[in-house]
């Protein structure tokens, strides 16, 4: 259970209904999921999260499937269970197979293992990486 418990549709104030029919309506459910409950405990930050996700996660130079799968893969590397849970769902539905869930967890395996061998020995940057910025 959440620190502060959830806050359901029912129970909410104005504020919070808003942004529980925003994300409703945006993502075509007709449910709110935990994350938004909890976070709705402060309608004030439930807001502005909503808001910059909406802005964030919609397709742009990046279309919103590669967004998911690097979402998914911070989440990961984050090791947070309900993010993974929520982001692999959320990237299936955009079209990830299982195909690309075993790759994505290749380079997500390759990327951890080899930033910590990076860290471990202190490696220096080395000049052309500086100048590409």
């Amino acid at each position: 259970m959440s620190t502060l418990g959830f806050i359901e549709y029912e129970n909410a104030g104005p504020e919070v209904r808003a942004v529980y029919d925003d994300i409703m309506a945006t993502r075509k459910v007709d449910r709110i999921n935990n994350f938004w409950k909890a976070l709705a405990h402060d309608p004030v930050r439930l807001k502005k999260i909503w808001e910059e996700n909406k802005q964030i996660m919609a397709g742009g130079a990046i279309d919103a499937l590669n967004k998911e799968m690097i979402y998914l893969a911070i989440s990961i590397s984050n090791q947070c269970d309900y993010c993974i849970a929520s982001h692999t769902a959320s990237a299936r539905k955009k079209g990830m197979t299982d195909e690309i869930f075993k790759e994505l967890m290749s380079v997500v395996g390759l990327a951890n293992q080899m930033n910590r061998l990076v860290a471990g020995f202190q490696v220096e940057i080395d000049e052309p990486f500086k100048a590409v910025g």
